[in-house]
């Protein structure tokens, strides 16, 4: 039976775990010759209605080091531009290829793609969920020797996807979210609602920035203003205005605390040049965590 990653809810605390440790397994062994190819002749199929630097990248980069080929296709280079529907798409797909990745808006237009699909479908991002980045920032923290049930986290500014799969996460493996959001910008309470019921992990909603900081072991940020959220730019500087992670914010964290965003930043918006570019920044290792634990998930999915 094939699985679909579209969300950290369809992975159970054991699969995080296992994919953590595969993923720091692919990282160990690099691109070096010689490291096994498990993907040899497989093709993944990856659809882009959003932009991307480090989706794009990593996933190709990443079927080409299993041994395996990616396929990019924007709308311009599809029918689905031209209105071909989404399920025509996953069905054809689905008799070429060995796996799917999207980067779209809608979540519910991976849903339909994974529903029509026979193959394995990846969510490389919608606008609910990211769960390809927020496993790269577990196994970071991991890295970072940083108790992944025990931790606690906090999350600096829009609830947006990236807030919600962290959510998840939370609930998933047990530990500590404080999400400091302005009122209206919380996380989906949908999707807070629907992870909480697994009973695991303490995920609070505040209002400041300091609350979520103190003592916390790592601590997240992300653009305030999403890609086809343009129009609403002067509204949320406005709204956001004092959840910059600063030097003063992140002095609040554990001593050993780490500072994480998943690119790109807004320098001096939602975090400054200080922090970014400080001791305490994982952000670039997260982001080359990208490659080896998207290696983990597609040899999982693809060879399950």
């Amino acid at each position: 039976m094939k699985r679909d990653l579209l969300r950290i809810l369809d992975l159970s605390a054991r699969e995080i775990h296992s994919v953590i440790a595969a993923g720091s397994a692919w990282k160990r062994r690099g691109g070096r010759r010689g490291a096994p190819r498990p993907l040899a002749g497989k093709t993944l199929a990856m659809i882009f209605q959003k932009a991307s630097t480090r989706t794009r990248v990593s996933f190709e980069v990443g079927m080409t080091r299993l041994g395996g080929h990616a396929l990019f296709m924007s709308p311009e280079d599809t029918q689905i531009g031209r209105g071909e529907p989404i399920r025509d798409t996953a069905r054809v797909l689905s008799r070429y290829a060995d796996a799917i990745m999207i980067r779209t808006f809608a979540h519910a237009t991976a849903v339909e793609l994974a529903q029509s699909s026979t193959v394995p479908v990846i969510n490389g991002l919608t606008d609910d969920h990211h769960p390809c980045q927020v496993l790269a920032d577990l196994m970071t923290a991991r890295e970072r020797g940083m108790d992944l049930r025990k931790m606690r986290v906090a999350f600096i500014g829009d609830g947006n996807n990236v807030a919600n799969s962290w959510v998840e996460a939370a609930h998933v493996l047990g530990f500590a979210l404080r999400v400091a959001c302005p009122e209206g910008y919380e996380p989906d309470a949908a999707i807070r609602k629907e992870a909480g019921k697994t009973g695991r992990g303490d995920v609070r909603i505040v209002r400041s920035p300091a609350e979520a900081a103190r003592r916390a072991d790592v601590l997240y940020t992300d653009v305030w203003t999403s890609m086809g959220q343009e129009a609403e730019k002067r509204k949320r500087l406005a709204a956001f205005r004092g959840y910059c992670v600063d030097a003063a914010l992140l002095r609040l964290a554990a001593p050993n605390a780490i500072v994480m965003h998943c690119l790109p930043a807004h320098r001096g918006e939602e975090i400054t040049e200080e922090v970014i570019e400080g001791p305490q920044s994982a952000v670039f290792d997260e982001a080359e965590n990208r490659l080896p634990v998207q290696m983990a998930v597609l040899e999982r999915l693809i060879r399950h």
